[in-house]
């Protein structure tokens, strides 16, 4: 399957509970990632990889394999290249050369992710996001806090998000995806942490657990109120005016079509 342009809420899976890939599909998930990397240990990174196969779903798989410099590395790219999957994504994606090579590597349906982690990857991240394959960029918001030092709260990392999306515009590519909620006991805070995802301009999150997965989409979907406003707005004819006692010109227009544009299909 060709990766969509727009993934709210892809799901990681670990790649050594194969039991669990046919369960993945029934949370919502609009993409599904076998993971090979930080949710497999070491003892189990050759069966985990074994373990790969696509036609448990007609969800776009992706699978993250794991970084450059790691012993499973290269196995781990031979293993992708013999399935249909719709994405793969590289941990600690730092070197533009480096992912233009692997993007060159895989087949013309097979989509690229940069997963970026470190301070080297949000330094690299415009060139990474104009490489051609590239199709996602993705914050590793956790590895990139562990990297600099920083605590995970949001105002430490709105630089960093706001770069990211910077730099997926600049290169044409979809807006990026935001990391994960670790917090599972409290599914608030996967919705809130969406709905400030979205509003910066990323497209989606990165889903740990089942349950995250409606969260996420209710935060991606536009609220009633939204709608309802957008719908006034095409409604208010062409030039400048006014809508609910604010001015109303072209660029509030494209911002309702984007809105309208964002509804779930029903």
């Amino acid at each position: 399957m060709v990766m969509p342009d727009v993934i709210r809420a892809p799901l990681f899976v670990p790649a050594d509970r194969p039991e669990l890939f046919a369960k993945a599909p029934r949370s919502g998930a609009d993409a599904i990632i076998l993971d090979l990397e930080d949710a497999v240990s070491r003892d189990n990174k050759d069966a985990a990889r074994a373990a790969l196969r696509c036609g448990f779903t007609d969800l776009p798989v992706i699978v993250r394999i794991n970084p450059p410099g790691t012993p499973w590395h290269d196995a781990d790219l031979a293993a992708v290249a013999a399935l249909p999957v719709a994405g793969l994504m590289l941990p600690k994606s730092e070197d533009p050369a480096l992912l233009a090579a692997l993007a060159g590597t895989l087949g013309p349906d097979t989509s690229l992710l940069a997963l970026i982690e470190s301070a080297a990857g949000l330094a690299a991240a415009r060139a990474i996001a104009a490489v051609p394959g590239v199709t996602h960029l993705v914050f590793g918001s956790i590895d990139f806090c562990a990297d600099i030092g920083a605590a995970h709260q949001r105002e430490v990392l709105l630089p960093a998000r706001s770069e990211l999306v910077l730099a997926a515009r600049l290169a044409g590519i979809c807006a990026p995806i935001d990391g994960v909620t670790a917090r599972l006991d409290d599914l608030a805070d996967t919705h809130s942490d969406a709905a400030h995802a979205r509003a910066l301009g990323m497209s989606g999150k990165l889903c740990i657990h089942p349950r995250q997965v409606t969260e996420v989409k209710r935060a991606f979907a536009p609220s009633e109120a939204e709608i309802r406003w957008a719908e006034r707005v095409l409604a208010s004819g062409d030039g400048a005016t006014t809508v609910d006692g604010a001015m109303v010109d072209e660029p509030v227009r494209l911002r309702a079509r984007a809105i309208l544009a964002a509804v779930p299909a029903t």
